[in-house]
């Protein structure tokens, strides 16, 4: 059969169609890429909206805690009353007693006097302990040493009411006996327990050593009575 001849025109009609069929893929591939994106695009956008555990996380996180209320535990009470305090006001004072000194009760060379506490106030107040006692001159200057504490013996609190007494022994060996020197004092200085004011007492004793080597007085605590 006869060749046909080579028709330039009809072939360049095959190339264009040839061009326009690979166009088409290629539109219809990027068709279906733009399509993918824009489903992609919008997963995105729905991503950003917050799901219903993220919410219900925040929301409690910015509601106050209920540990924030003041707990029952940390209400401030008032402290007791303190008892310390009571017991110092019942405590007798200088200004509620009166002091004097018994006359001397002698025996087996001791001169013993009776020192004594009388509350002259209108409350009732208590005496503990020993008294200070410093025997003075005229111008209110020691002249012996001071008296020492007995030892071994109880030390009641003694409650006074009003126009009651509490007692402390003073004694002391003859000075003539221990023969030391001695001083006759114008005054004794008593000052009661737990008081620094003293209460200025005339002596009529006579003689009191002032060594401090003999014949040194002692107190004794204080007792209910008066020593008679």
């Amino acid at each position: 059969m006869p060749s046909q001849p080579n028709h330039p025109a009809r072939h360049r009609a095959t190339l264009a169609m040839a061009a326009a069929g690979a166009l088409a893929v290629v539109l219809t591939a990027c068709t279906g890429s733009d399509t993918d994106g824009g489903a992609t695009g919008s997963g995105s956008v729905a991503g950003t909206t917050p799901n219903a555990s993220t919410s219900a996380t925040s929301a409690a996180s910015t509601r106050p805690s209920a540990t924030t209320a003041p707990s029952a535990s940390t209400a401030t009470t008032a402290p007791p009353a303190s008892t310390a305090t009571t017991a110092s006001s019942a405590r007798c004072r200088t200004a509620d007693l009166r002091a004097s000194i018994g006359p001397n009760d002698p025996g087996a060379g001791q001169e013993n006097f009776a020192v004594v506490l009388t509350n002259r106030s209108d409350r009732t107040c208590t005496v503990y302990g020993f008294p200070g006692i410093a025997f003075v001159d005229g111008a209110g200057e020691a002249v012996t040493p001071d008296p020492e504490r007995t030892t071994g013996q109880k030390e009641p609190k003694v409650t006074l009411k009003p126009g009651a007494s509490a007692w402390s022994a003073l004694t002391f060996t003859n000075p003539e006996v221990t023969g030391v020197t001695t001083v006759t004092p114008a005054a004794v200085l008593v000052t009661p327990p737990d008081e620094t004011a003293p209460i200025k007492v005339a002596w009529s004793g006579g003689k009191v050593s002032n060594t401090g080597k003999a014949s040194v007085p002692q107190v004794s605590p204080f007792r209910p009575g008066d020593g008679g």
